[in-house]
């Protein structure tokens, strides 16, 4: 975000806007789109945007106009991107339920098997669907640093690797319509230059014939210092070679910096530091922090000793690591003060969850002229009605 999108949402959070609030800004989700439609024009390549990233379908209708579809990871997704995007829908699971597949068959385009035991089992009713079958391959590479968040890691349950693909594949061939990997994690095109080479290298010979390749995610296509040059090129000419269409699947590039979540003070307490508890959540409402983990930017702080007034900002759960980060202010923090976290559209909304009977955040969109809606408020009975 430049400084007048940031100045913006603090404006916002200086208001009436009751917390805590995940605050969408369609207008920047947009610019992200623009930034996705280039790379198809420049390609022909088709982009689904990945609904495990960010799937608050209030801002789809303005979506769907820029991509071709969603990626989906089971029946629940696939049936939210068939009714709310309304355009294509590609699934993928590392394992589906058999009372579940033809369901997922009738919301998808296309379905992903991580196994040919899986592709033995429900291929025939897939294609008699007309629903197109790919198979998800480990490409052999992979440079994401962070296990938890390394679908190549060793013992790693997804895709096949290639000792198994190439003694099964030539009996299933004539069934595949695509293959598709996934090994990228908020990288680079440089990145995805090498697995390609690395995925050539090992499944090449076996394009011929099929109709589409999927890259996968993990694409930060919308970063600022992201190679799109690069990405047009590798696409281009992967299309030239094996005669095949390109799929992309970015999640969080769709939405990246296109949210935050806003939070109030609601105490500050001092056990050899001031630690300030917010009325939201590391371990409910942002779990990727604890997960990483990563310390959320708050735009006009700064690190644990850059300013003079320091906070460890924590959540109201019981848990004892319920902890967002150390921060330093140029002001002393107040109670009822609101705090804005950046970046948090995407893989924390579809996340959150509503221990210890924390409520969730409502959630608004920033609309295009600057009305906010509030498109929904949690209570009680969303904390209730998952229990029993």
């Amino acid at each position: 975000m430049d400084t007048k999108e940031v100045n913006r949402l603090l404006r916002i959070s200086k208001g009436a806007i009751e917390t805590p609030v995940y605050l969408i800004d369609e207008t920047l989700i947009e610019k992200n789109m623009k930034v996705l439609r280039h790379v198809k024009e420049r390609t022909g390549c088709k982009v689904f945007h990945a609904l495990k990233a960010y799937a608050s379908f209030a801002t789809f209708p303005m979506m769907s106009r820029y991509l071709d579809g969603v990626c989906a990871s089971g029946l629940s997704e696939a049936r939210l991107g068939y009714e709310e995007f309304k355009k294509e829908v590609h699934t993928f699971s590392a394992a589906y339920r058999e009372k579940e597949i033809r369901a997922i068959l009738k919301y998808s385009d296309s379905i992903i098997f991580n196994s040919f035991y899986q592709l033995e089992q429900y291929g025939k009713t897939a294609k008699k669907s007309g629903v197109e079958i790919g198979l998800r391959i480990n490409p052999g590479r992979s440079e994401v640093e962070t296990d938890m968040y390394n679908p190549c890691a060793p013992y790693s349950r997804l895709g096949i690797v290639h000792s198994i693909f190439k003694q099964e594949f030539p009996k299933h061939k004539s069934i595949v319509d695509g293959l598709h990997f996934h090994a990228m994690c908020q990288q680079n095109a440089d990145v995805l230059e090498r697995i390609l080479k690395s995925f050539e290298k090992l499944y090449g010979k076996n394009i011929k014939g099929l109709k589409w390749v999927n890259f996968g995610g993990g694409h930060h296509i919308t970063q600022d210092d992201y190679d799109i040059e690069l990405l047009i090129d590798l696409i281009n000419d992967f299309k030239h070679r094996y005669a095949v269409q390109v799929y992309l699947e970015p999640g969080e590039a769709s939405v990246y910096n296109a949210g935050v979540l806003i939070s109030a003070v609601l105490d500050i307490v001092k056990n050899r530091a001031e630690i300030a508890i917010m009325d939201a959540s590391a371990e409910t409402h942002m779990p990727d922090v604890l997960l990483m983990p990563y310390r959320p930017h708050i735009p006009g702080s700064g690190r644990k000793n850059e300013k003079k007034y320091r906070y460890r900002l924590a959540g109201p759960s019981c848990l004892a690591g319920d902890v967002i980060g150390d921060y330093s202010f140029d002001r002393p923090l107040k109670r009822g003060d609101k705090l804005v976290f950046t970046d948090m559209a995407l893989y924390s909304i579809v996340k959150n969850t509503t221990f210890n009977g924390i409520n969730l955040p409502d959630i608004a969109v920033l609309r295009d002229g600057g009305k906010i809606e509030a498109v929904k408020k949690f209570g009680y009975k969303a904390y209730r009605d998952r229990l029993s």
